[in-house]
Protein backbone atom coordinates (compact mmCIF):
# COMPACT_ATOMS: atom_id res chain seq x y z
CA UNK A 1 0.00 0.00 0.00
CA UNK A 2 2.68 2.24 0.91
CA UNK A 3 4.41 1.78 -2.72
CA UNK A 4 0.65 2.53 -4.34
CA UNK A 5 0.34 5.33 -2.42
CA UNK A 6 3.54 6.74 -3.74
CA UNK A 7 2.52 6.48 -6.92
CA UNK A 8 -0.22 8.24 -6.53
CA UNK A 9 1.09 11.20 -5.17
CA UNK A 10 3.31 11.36 -8.05
CA UNK A 11 0.75 11.24 -10.52
CA UNK A 12 -1.56 13.63 -8.29
CA UNK A 13 2.12 16.18 -8.42
CA UNK A 14 2.08 16.27 -12.23
CA UNK A 15 -1.29 17.17 -12.27
CA UNK A 16 -1.14 19.64 -9.66
CA UNK A 17 1.78 21.36 -10.92
CA UNK A 18 0.42 21.35 -14.48
CA UNK A 19 2.46 18.97 -16.21
CA UNK A 20 -0.72 16.86 -16.81
CA UNK A 21 -4.12 19.15 -17.61
CA UNK A 22 -7.64 18.14 -17.59
CA UNK A 23 -7.98 16.51 -20.95
CA UNK A 24 -4.06 15.66 -21.20
CA UNK A 25 -3.36 11.60 -22.11
CA UNK A 26 -0.72 10.03 -19.58
CA UNK A 27 2.00 8.71 -21.25
CA UNK A 28 2.59 5.15 -22.49
CA UNK A 29 2.65 3.07 -18.78
CA UNK A 30 6.07 1.48 -18.97
CA UNK A 31 7.31 5.46 -19.98
CA UNK A 32 5.73 6.42 -17.25
CA UNK A 33 6.65 4.13 -14.65
CA UNK A 34 10.62 4.99 -15.81
CA UNK A 35 10.31 8.37 -15.57
CA UNK A 36 8.67 8.55 -12.04
CA UNK A 37 10.90 5.44 -11.13
CA UNK A 38 8.22 3.21 -10.22
CA UNK A 39 7.38 -0.35 -10.68
CA UNK A 40 4.48 -0.45 -13.55
CA UNK A 41 2.29 -2.67 -11.65
CA UNK A 42 2.13 0.04 -8.26
CA UNK A 43 1.91 2.80 -11.13
CA UNK A 44 -1.00 0.27 -12.38
CA UNK A 45 -2.82 0.62 -9.00
CA UNK A 46 -2.73 4.29 -8.64
CA UNK A 47 -4.46 4.46 -11.72
CA UNK A 48 -7.16 2.41 -11.12
CA UNK A 49 -7.33 4.11 -7.32
CA UNK A 50 -7.36 7.65 -9.11
CA UNK A 51 -9.86 6.46 -11.79
CA UNK A 52 -12.20 5.44 -8.83
CA UNK A 53 -12.29 9.14 -7.73
CA UNK A 54 -12.54 10.33 -10.91
CA UNK A 55 -9.42 12.12 -11.21
CA UNK A 56 -8.62 9.68 -14.26
CA UNK A 57 -10.73 8.17 -17.24
CA UNK A 58 -8.98 4.96 -18.09
CA UNK A 59 -10.60 4.32 -21.85
CA UNK A 60 -10.42 0.52 -22.74
CA UNK A 61 -8.30 0.47 -26.01
CA UNK A 62 -7.43 4.35 -26.18
CA UNK A 63 -5.28 5.21 -22.95
CA UNK A 64 -5.54 6.87 -19.78
CA UNK A 65 -6.14 10.60 -19.57
CA UNK A 66 -7.01 13.52 -16.80
CA UNK A 67 -10.71 13.92 -16.53
CA UNK A 68 -11.91 17.19 -16.77
CA UNK A 69 -11.57 17.92 -12.96
CA UNK A 70 -14.98 19.73 -12.72
CA UNK A 71 -15.93 19.81 -9.03
CA UNK A 72 -19.17 17.92 -10.00
CA UNK A 73 -16.79 14.81 -11.49
CA UNK A 74 -14.73 14.55 -8.15
CA UNK A 75 -17.77 14.98 -5.81
CA UNK A 76 -19.64 11.77 -7.23
CA UNK A 77 -16.49 10.19 -5.31
CA UNK A 78 -18.25 11.42 -1.90
CA UNK A 79 -22.06 10.55 -2.62
CA UNK A 80 -20.78 7.31 -3.24
CA UNK A 81 -18.87 7.16 0.02
CA UNK A 82 -21.97 8.71 2.11
CA UNK A 83 -24.02 6.44 0.67
CA UNK A 84 -21.90 3.81 2.48
CA UNK A 85 -22.48 5.79 5.84
CA UNK A 86 -25.69 6.03 6.61
CA UNK A 87 -26.14 5.05 10.15
CA UNK A 88 -27.76 7.53 12.89
CA UNK A 89 -24.14 9.03 14.03
CA UNK A 90 -23.41 9.66 10.29
CA UNK A 91 -26.32 10.94 9.27
CA UNK A 92 -26.32 13.96 11.80
CA UNK A 93 -22.48 14.68 11.03
CA UNK A 94 -23.80 15.24 7.61
CA UNK A 95 -26.91 17.39 9.07
CA UNK A 96 -24.13 19.72 10.70
CA UNK A 97 -21.67 20.28 7.99
CA UNK A 98 -25.22 21.14 6.47
CA UNK A 99 -26.21 23.32 9.15
CA UNK A 100 -22.86 25.04 8.30
CA UNK A 101 -22.79 25.48 4.09
CA UNK A 102 -26.14 26.30 3.83
CA UNK A 103 -26.70 29.01 5.71
CA UNK A 104 -23.96 30.32 4.01
CA UNK A 105 -25.43 30.03 0.44
CA UNK A 106 -28.18 31.07 1.68
CA UNK A 107 -26.80 34.49 2.34
CA UNK A 108 -25.04 34.42 -0.62
CA UNK A 109 -28.10 33.97 -2.75
CA UNK A 110 -30.03 36.60 -1.39
CA UNK A 111 -27.53 39.27 -2.33
CA UNK A 112 -27.44 37.40 -5.83
CA UNK A 113 -30.93 35.93 -6.70
CA UNK A 114 -33.67 37.34 -9.43
CA UNK A 115 -37.52 37.62 -9.70
CA UNK A 116 -37.54 34.21 -12.00
CA UNK A 117 -35.74 32.68 -9.23
CA UNK A 118 -37.88 33.76 -6.44
CA UNK A 119 -41.06 33.10 -8.05
CA UNK A 120 -39.39 29.14 -8.85
CA UNK A 121 -38.58 28.75 -5.08
CA UNK A 122 -42.28 29.86 -4.01
CA UNK A 123 -43.64 27.50 -6.73
CA UNK A 124 -41.82 25.05 -4.75
CA UNK A 125 -43.19 25.98 -1.44
CA UNK A 126 -46.86 25.62 -3.22
CA UNK A 127 -46.14 22.11 -4.55
CA UNK A 128 -44.67 20.95 -1.14
CA UNK A 129 -48.21 21.98 0.08
CA UNK A 130 -50.12 19.89 -2.28
CA UNK A 131 -47.59 16.58 -2.06
CA UNK A 132 -49.53 13.34 -2.40
CA UNK A 133 -46.83 11.05 -0.97
CA UNK A 134 -43.79 11.77 0.86
CA UNK A 135 -41.35 11.30 -2.30
CA UNK A 136 -42.59 13.93 -3.83
CA UNK A 137 -42.20 16.21 -0.81
CA UNK A 138 -38.58 14.76 -0.98
CA UNK A 139 -38.17 16.01 -4.78
CA UNK A 140 -39.94 19.36 -3.93
CA UNK A 141 -37.51 19.82 -0.92
CA UNK A 142 -34.33 18.37 -2.62
CA UNK A 143 -35.30 21.09 -5.73
CA UNK A 144 -35.53 23.98 -3.04
CA UNK A 145 -32.36 23.77 -1.56
CA UNK A 146 -30.40 22.99 -4.72
CA UNK A 147 -31.85 26.34 -6.00
CA UNK A 148 -30.80 28.17 -3.29
CA UNK A 149 -27.13 26.68 -3.80
CA UNK A 150 -26.82 27.74 -7.19
CA UNK A 151 -28.65 31.14 -6.44
CA UNK A 152 -24.84 31.21 -4.37
CA UNK A 153 -23.32 31.83 -7.85
CA UNK A 154 -20.66 29.29 -6.33
CA UNK A 155 -20.37 26.10 -8.12
CA UNK A 156 -18.30 23.88 -5.15
CA UNK A 157 -20.74 24.92 -2.96
CA UNK A 158 -23.86 24.26 -5.08
CA UNK A 159 -22.28 20.87 -5.61
CA UNK A 160 -20.89 20.03 -2.36
CA UNK A 161 -24.59 20.35 -0.83
CA UNK A 162 -26.28 18.62 -3.48
CA UNK A 163 -23.53 15.72 -2.97
CA UNK A 164 -24.59 15.79 0.58
CA UNK A 165 -28.14 16.31 0.47
CA UNK A 166 -28.83 12.50 0.64
CA UNK A 167 -32.06 11.23 -0.80
CA UNK A 168 -32.13 8.26 0.75
CA UNK A 169 -31.93 10.12 4.40
CA UNK A 170 -34.25 13.27 3.14
CA UNK A 171 -37.32 10.20 2.36
CA UNK A 172 -36.30 9.12 6.04
CA UNK A 173 -36.67 12.35 7.23
CA UNK A 174 -39.86 13.37 5.69
CA UNK A 175 -41.33 10.44 6.52
CA UNK A 176 -41.69 11.27 10.25
CA UNK A 177 -42.08 14.82 9.84
CA UNK A 178 -45.35 13.59 8.10
CA UNK A 179 -45.42 11.38 10.76
CA UNK A 180 -45.53 13.81 13.11
CA UNK A 181 -47.93 16.55 11.40
CA UNK A 182 -44.75 18.91 10.83
CA UNK A 183 -45.11 19.77 7.80
CA UNK A 184 -47.10 23.05 7.94
CA UNK A 185 -44.16 23.94 10.05
CA UNK A 186 -41.57 23.11 7.48
CA UNK A 187 -42.80 24.23 4.28
CA UNK A 188 -43.47 27.82 6.92
CA UNK A 189 -39.67 27.94 7.10
CA UNK A 190 -38.81 27.51 3.10
CA UNK A 191 -41.22 30.48 3.07
CA UNK A 192 -39.53 32.49 5.42
CA UNK A 193 -35.56 32.37 3.77
CA UNK A 194 -37.95 33.27 0.55
CA UNK A 195 -39.22 35.88 1.99
CA UNK A 196 -35.34 36.86 2.94
CA UNK A 197 -33.79 35.77 -0.42
CA UNK A 198 -36.87 38.01 -1.91
CA UNK A 199 -35.95 40.74 0.10
CA UNK A 200 -32.66 40.64 -0.56
CA UNK A 201 -31.55 40.48 3.46
CA UNK A 202 -28.28 37.83 3.58
CA UNK A 203 -28.28 37.96 7.47
CA UNK A 204 -31.86 37.28 7.77
CA UNK A 205 -31.98 34.15 5.01
CA UNK A 206 -28.67 32.99 6.63
CA UNK A 207 -30.82 33.13 10.25
CA UNK A 208 -34.26 31.64 8.70
CA UNK A 209 -31.58 28.49 7.09
CA UNK A 210 -29.74 27.61 10.37
CA UNK A 211 -33.14 27.50 12.23
CA UNK A 212 -34.49 25.45 9.65
CA UNK A 213 -31.48 22.85 9.35
CA UNK A 214 -31.13 23.25 12.92
CA UNK A 215 -34.38 22.08 13.32
CA UNK A 216 -34.29 18.83 11.24
CA UNK A 217 -31.18 18.23 13.04
CA UNK A 218 -32.82 18.50 16.36
CA UNK A 219 -35.75 16.32 15.61
CA UNK A 220 -33.09 13.78 14.36
CA UNK A 221 -31.20 13.72 17.05
CA UNK A 222 -34.76 13.77 19.57
CA UNK A 223 -35.38 10.18 17.47
CA UNK A 224 -31.48 8.60 18.66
Amino acid sequence: MAVTDDAILRVKEMIVSGELKPGDRLPREADLAERLGLSRNSLREAVKALSLVRVLDVRQGDGTYVSSLRADDLLGALSFVLDLHRGEDSVLEVLQVRRILEPAAAAMAAQRVDNEEIARLRALCDAAESAKSVEELVEHDLDFHRAIAQCSGNAYLAQLLDTLAGPTVRVRIWRGITQSNAVDRTVAEHRAIVDALAAHQPELARSWSTVHVAGVEQWLSDLA
